[in-house]
């Protein structure tokens, strides 16, 4: 936050980052503003937050380029990382903290697994629940968009719920930025994070913006991989097995076709599939222009071949394409 005796700039005047997740588990949140250079001096950097005991205020020195940083120690493990940058024209501060979200203790886990351990922990000395049974705690996130003929997208709604053992725990209103407890157990939870409006600003930031631009860019992927479906293209082979030329080994194959997944049996008469096990196949595999071919056969008695069929479905074809052996260079 930038002041001016002690008055805060507008948000409109601020460049901000937003408030960012740092891939240590912390987070961080940068500001700036543009100024007159003699001005330096009547501007300071305000940051509150829960883990200090009072706020700090720090102002740029005579130098115009002055790289200021405070580490501050509390009991234990607790850190507090702060950080001001000051150079010629503009202000920018940088701030760092490390906590859990549900505990609000600042501390950081270094991975999800450990975070959601110590979660799960927490819930169960809540619940007076024992450590001898099976507990489960579910976090889901996420964001709905709305996109118009132009391209633009809309924000609807965001998804930020934590459930423990099946049942709701907490929510987040986005509209109201605030947590929703539908349970008792969830209030001590709901006071200490709605006590943390840097938290909130994060999670109502994150649905709107991050993760609208993640979702847009999935879409994004989505639509050119679209854009690069290419059909199968089919061919057929019936020959005399070398083992037991009474026999016939009849060969399906599908290529160039893209995106990867494909159905393909070969079938008898009356469309009734050959069971898998009875199959001979490639698996799929890519080709070297980024499309996948795959191929099946299967050794038949003196049948007719013209009796069997190749059944091929995939997302670019209307319809399955389903083509009849017949006598398939098999010299029958």
């Amino acid at each position: 936050m930038m002041l001016k005796f002690t008055t805060s700039l507008p948000e409109h005047m601020l460049t901000s980052s937003g408030i960012r997740p740092n891939d240590d588990g912390t987070y961080q949140l940068r500001k700036s503003v543009e100024i007159h250079e003699d001005d330096k001096a009547k501007y300071d950097c305000y940051v509150s937050h829960s883990s200090l005991p009072e706020p700090i205020r720090a102002v740029q020195d005579q130098d115009s380029n002055v790289t200021r940083a405070f580490n501050l120690a509390f009991p234990g493990e607790n850190k507090y990382i702060y950080l001001i940058i000051l150079k010629t024209y503009c202000v920018c501060c940088k701030y760092t903290d490390l906590f859990t979200k549900i505990t609000l203790i600042l501390c950081f886990y270094h991975t999800k697994e450990q975070w959601f351990k110590v979660n799960v922990e927490i819930l169960m000395q809540r619940m007076n629940h024992s450590n001898t049974d099976l507990h489960v705690l579910q976090w889901r996130h996420g964001c709905e968009i709305d996109e118009f003929n132009n391209g633009t997208v809309k924000f609807l709604r965001g998804i930020d719920q934590d459930r423990y053992d099946g049942s709701d725990f907490l929510s987040f209103d986005n509209s109201h930025r605030v947590w929703v407890a539908p349970v008792q157990a969830a209030e001590e939870t709901k006071r200490k994070w709605d006590g943390v409006a840097i938290l909130n600003q994060y999670t109502q930031g994150y649905l709107e913006k991050e993760c609208v631009d993640w979702l847009t860019k999935f879409m994004e992927y989505g639509k050119e991989t679209l854009r690069k479906h290419s059909p199968p293209a089919l061919y057929m082979s019936a020959k005399r097995s070398r083992i037991d030329p009474r026999k016939l080994t009849l060969t399906c194959l599908a290529t160039g076709f893209y995106p990867k997944d494909v159905v393909m049996t070969i079938r008898k008469k009356f469309g009734t599939s050959l069971p898998e096990h009875l199959l001979t196949s490639s698996g799929i595999r890519p080709n070297d222009d980024g499309t996948y071919q795959l191929r099946k056969s299967a050794e038949i008695n003196g049948d007719d071949p013209a009796d069997y069929d190749c059944y091929v479905n995939h997302t670019t074809l209307e319809k399955p394409v389903i083509t009849k052996w017949g006598n398939y260079n098999c010299g029958c």
